[in-house]
């Protein structure tokens, strides 16, 4: 038992570098080596056989101890990307309550993610009819195509079906499948309509860009903790994301801001 736990912590581990390979090959618009794709089924495969057998023998607890919180984080974003399917399918939207502004800001990756699907396509049907006389290779390569396929379907999906919302109380700001960031109105201090295509990282700022450019910074009076992808917290006082249409963004925002700093205070209570 004590070596099936520690062969399957080490192959978690495998899983989770070949996940965030495959993951930044398709944001940055490059279809991930075929070597490469192959590794990540075989890990995960041989990894879900094992937590098989230790969820027979110990539980569910007994997973949790094995499978270190990074692996579960980078398994609920892929879950969270195949829902987004079908979502998309169902042109149903997540996390948008009634009466929230929506604005969606897919429309600058569309092109890069429909031509790198294309490409994925074009290139499975090319394996399919090299591979035909290799029964086995074809259906593994095939399913490493199919998977590929779906995984940039669904990273647009993600895109389009989680947008950022403007609520009563909140600014939600996302991006596609791997940050939902909720900002309280009173913590923000000022809204700026500004166009940047180059962001370097910096202590204190998030930047959400779409297609390489943001359109819309969001400075706050006190930090929001943003977390990042692997779980680590991260305390944020500006915030760059990109919007269809920034100008309607800032002022949607401007005007429950103002509606919040306005409001009439609560009377007191009658004394007693």
């Amino acid at each position: 038992m004590t070596a099936l736990r520690t062969t399957l912590r080490v192959l978690a581990y495998a899983a989770l570098g070949a996940e965030l390979l495959v993951t930044g090959f398709l944001l940055a618009g490059i279809r991930p080596p075929r070597a490469v794709e192959a590794a990540v089924v075989a890990v995960l495969v041989v990894e879900a056989c094992g937590l098989g057998v230790l969820y027979r023998r110990g539980g569910r607890d007994a997973v949790r101890d094995v499978v270190p919180a990074g692996v579960r984080r980078v398994v609920g974003h892929e879950l969270r990307v195949f829902v987004s399917l079908g979502r998309w399918a169902a042109r149903r939207r997540h996390g948008v309550p009634e009466g929230a502004d929506v604005f969606p800001y897919a429309r600058g990756q569309a092109v890069m993610m429909y031509g790198i699907t294309f490409v994925c396509v074009v290139e499975s049907f090319g394996m399919w009819a090299l591979l035909r006389d290799w029964p086995t290779l074809h259906h593994v390569v095939l399913f490493l195509d199919v998977y590929t396929v779906l995984m940039v379907l669904g990273l647009h999906a993600a895109s389009v079906t989680r947008p950022h919302v403007v609520t009563g109380d909140a600014l939600y700001v996302r991006r596609a499948a791997h940050v939902d960031l909720r900002i309280p109105l009173e913590r923000i201090a000022s809204v700026r309509r500004e166009n940047k295509y180059t962001h370097q990282p910096a202590e204190g700022e998030l930047n959400l860009d779409v297609g390489a450019q943001t359109s819309v910074a969001v400075e706050l009076a006190e930090p929001v903790t943003h977390v990042t992808f692997l779980g680590r917290p991260r305390p944020v006082r500006l915030v760059r994301l990109h919007a269809e249409e920034p100008d309607r963004l800032a002022r949607a925002l401007e005007q429950r801001l103002t509606r919040e700093r306005t409001a009439p205070s609560p009377s007191p209570g009658r004394p007693a």
